[in-house]
């Protein structure tokens, strides 16, 4: 113990020191703390984007869920990551980059209200949604954390949500989303190489891959299917619901904002290339995780299937190796939630309650008030998967319809877009509520985003050829 313990220090100073580092960048002006002076090369771009996108939902949730449903997570997964890929061949992505510097933004909301008449309305309400829905979202990522410090510690996840809160105040004040950038890249790469050791190792000790499939068929046949049990839509529209929550990746501030921080747009293809392929890598060494542990780990009682990862290494790795792995998910999960708790801080003090004149101090302010009230709400505990896909959905079905319309150069009535956003996340909401049960069938992403599309086709038909919509 004391050496993993040792390791787990060692690899977290690392990573700290990244993001420290980071500081002898940084200027004090928003520009540079939200979208790092637009400075950023594409390699850092894509793979901070690949990381803050998977993090604690990726080696805490994906490998549970899996643990729990097999081959399933393959497939929705597979339709996620397609969808996700659809978003950057549209160009979402370099157009969001190259209307936020024209116009000057430094928030999604910011974007999408600007130009609209009334559309400082449409900056206070999306700003008021990425505040909600990205506070859950980064509180999962502290809940993450703070289960990764339980497997090595045994102390109360709490406290890891603790410790996790003041890391993220370390990283916003080192060098705003420039930190979490750096950070990203150094996390991100260590953990590819470190999961995917986890999965060889554990595939050879399950017997190889044959046997792996064998074993798992013998626990339950179900675990080699990559349709759930019980589909009420069947697996096509399984499948195009996963698609769309993918797709939704353009409503999640946090990852868009990341765009905004490129150096040019020419540089985007690169970017799209390497996000793809690392965010495939990702995905598929998550899911091969989750197998080996459910053959590995399933006489294990009382077990949390969310903390396979880090029980999977303490059984199979070196100390060493076991101290860098937990160091790779606590450091991912802080890093992304440092981004999410900046965008929420931009959301308040740029777009809901702004105040240019007291400068970068109030930026910083929001950061720690953001903080404490995201510390709270993963006090109070839940599933990182259920916790990441609420505030997804949320996110792609309110924000994601009216940001590619924006991108794409439609400029909605200021009553049009808040439609878009308020129906698209009721549709969402009351589909996964209300929807008989069916949001597993279909995810809400897909009803909540049709809907807000719907809303701007039908403002569009009652304006006729207004140039204001």
């Amino acid at each position: 113990m004391t050496v993993i313990i040792a390791s787990f220090v060692f690899f977290m100073l690392i990573f700290l020191g990244v993001g420290v580092y980071s500081a002898t960048r940084k200027k004090n002006t928003d520009d540079d703390y939200l979208v790092a002076g637009r400075d950023v090369g594409p390699w850092a771009m894509a793979l901070s984007a690949v990381a803050s996108n998977n993090s604690g939902y990726m080696f805490i949730g994906l490998i549970g869920l899996t643990f729990n449903e097999g081959l399933t997570a393959l497939a929705l997964m597979g339709g996620w990551v397609v969808g996700d890929y659809t978003a950057w061949i549209l160009g979402i992505p370099k157009a969001l980059r190259k209307r936020s510097e024209e116009t000057g933004t430094l928030t999604i909301p910011s974007l999408l209200g600007h130009g609209i008449d009334g559309g400082r309305i449409v900056v206070l309400v999306a700003g008021l949604i990425v505040l909600v829905f990205l506070g859950a979202y980064s509180a999962a990522q502290l809940i993450a954390g703070g289960k990764a410090l339980h497997v090595l510690f045994g102390w109360n996840p709490n406290v890891g949500a603790v410790i996790g809160a003041a890391i993220v105040v370390i990283y916003c004040f080192a060098g705003g989303i420039r930190a979490s950038i750096w950070t990203d890249v150094a996390q991100s790469t260590v953990m590819v190489v470190a999961m995917n050791l986890l999965l060889f190792v554990g595939v050879y000790e399950a017997g190889g891959p044959s046997a792996l499939w064998d074993r798992l068929a013998a626990i339950d046949p179900q675990l080699v299917s990559f349709a759930p049990a019980s589909l009420p839509f069947g697996f096509g529209l399984f499948l195009l619901g996963w698609f769309a929550a993918g797709f939704g990746v353009v409503g999640q501030p946090h990852l868009m904002v990341r765009a905004m921080t490129l150096e040019s747009t020419d540089k985007m293809a690169v970017a799209r290339r390497v996000y793809v392929v690392w965010n495939a890598l990702f995905t598929l060494s998550a899911v091969g995780v989750g197998l080996v542990a459910r053959v590995l780990l399933s006489e294990s009682t009382g077990f949390d299937p969310e903390l396979a990862m880090p029980m999977l290494s303490k059984e199979l790795l070196s100390p060493v190796l076991v101290g860098l792995v937990l160091a790779g998910i606590f450091a991912a999960t802080m890093s992304t939630a440092d981004s999410q708790v900046l965008s929420c801080a931009a959301a308040v003090t740029q777009d809901i309650a702004p105040r240019p004149e007291l400068g970068n101090r109030y930026t910083k302010l929001g950061t720690i008030l953001v903080t404490a009230v995201v510390l709270m709400i993963a006090l109070r505990g839940g599933s990182v998967f259920v916790l990441v896909i609420l505030a997804w959905s949320g996110l792609a079905a309110s924000l994601g319809p009216l940001l590619v319309v924006r991108c794409l150069g439609g400029r909605p009535h200021c009553v049009t877009a808040i439609a878009m956003m308020v129906v698209g996340f009721l549709a969402a909401l009351g589909w996964g509520q209300y929807g008989m049960g069916y949001s597993v069938g279909l995810n809400e992403a897909l009803p909540g985003m049709v809907a807000g599309f719907a809303i701007y086709g039908i403002g569009k038909a009652v304006a006729g050829k207004s140039p204001a919509v």
